[in-house]
């Protein structure tokens, strides 16, 4: 199944993997990653019948073949479309790419994963790939491509782009990304929107959230938070630009519960759906950006002003 998509507006199809957290705390990611695909001339397309991608730091823990059946299983829903499968979240791209690439290499665990999966007349057969959605704008899009769509230049928006555990790592999975101490193409595709991303100390170090440990250990989760937070409003960033809905949680809601801890952070929280999205033309609410539990009216109201601007221009 083909993934090279022609980088002068050719229509590709592909299946959208939503995931848990989008679809039940942050559906204007979902919203903002139709609206903006469309544009680019990418058709999404349900997965009917999806399920947790699930999270291998759980269940592989557990039983591998157990997790292998389960992540397979979407993939090969995907594979019955004639699609390859896209991901607006960096934990599904890492589960569901890790279990697909481990299946296409090891005839021992696919042979076990398909006895599995013929209990429900399914058959996991290796030929849809896994694609990120930044991984996709990277590779099959271009930064340049998207800045000939930008109808409203993001100028003066200072980004801080964060880039999660899952989406550059294990990096001998991840080919063709780069650096993964220093990767940059996340970078360049916020630059096409005409802000800025600028780098700040601890940009690479983890949201906070991964393994469990939100729901196990608060605590510590919210001071490893805190410490991206207090560098960003010291510098002060416009927003924090992610690409995971796991990672918006840690730090929308991290946001809230800090500050009922005595802290003062407002610090818009978007996904890089959204942050295309403002550029497209969109406004902030088309975008689902008011679903979110942190609010900023002066952000809000330097995007009205560019939008404006870019109006009367």
């Amino acid at each position: 199944m083909s993934t090279e998509t022609e980088k002068q507006g050719k229509s590709q199809s592909l299946s959208l993997f939503l995931g848990c957290v989008a679809p039940n705390r942050y559906p204007g990611i979902e919203l903002a990653s139709r609206k903006v695909m469309k544009d680019l001339g990418v058709d999404l397309h349900e997965l009917e019948g999806a399920s947790c991608c699930p999270a291998p730091g759980v269940f592989k823990s557990f039983d591998k073949t157990t997790w292998l059946t389960m992540a397979s299983r979407n993939v090969v829903l995907s594979e019955q479309m004639g699609m390859d499968l896209l991901t607006i979240c960096n934990g599904c791209y890492g589960s569901l790419g890790e279990a697909n690439l481990t299946l296409m290499h090891d005839p021992d665990y696919k042979a076990k994963v398909n006895e599995k999966l013929s209990e429900v007349g399914l058959e996991y057969k290796g030929n849809a790939k896994v694609r990120h959605i930044i991984e996709f704008l990277e590779k099959d899009v271009g930064p340049e491509t998207i800045k000939e769509k930008v109808t409203v230049p993001l100028d003066g928006i200072k980004v801080a782009v964060h880039y999660g555990c899952h989406l550059i790592r294990p990096s001998k999975e991840k080919e063709g990304l780069g650096s993964a101490e220093n990767p940059r193409f996340f970078d360049a595709l916020v630059d096409a929107t005409g802000a800025k991303s600028v780098d700040y100390e601890e940009k690479m170090m983890c949201c906070g959230a991964g393994g469990g440990a939100r729901s196990a250990f608060l605590e510590t989760t919210l001071k490893m938070t805190e410490k991206k937070l207090a560098i960003l409003q010291k510098d002060e960033f416009d927003c924090i630009v992610d690409a995971c809905p796991f990672c918006h949680l840690q730090f929308d809601s991290g946001q809230v519960q800090l500050n009922k801890e005595g802290r003062d952070y407002h610090i818009p929280v978007l996904h890089y759906s959204q942050l295309l999205g403002l550029a497209f033309g969109y406004t902030p609410q088309e975008l689902g950006i008011q679903m979110n539990m942190i609010t900023n009216s002066a952000f809000e109201e330097k995007i009205v002003a560019l939008q404006q601007k870019a109006k009367e221009a």
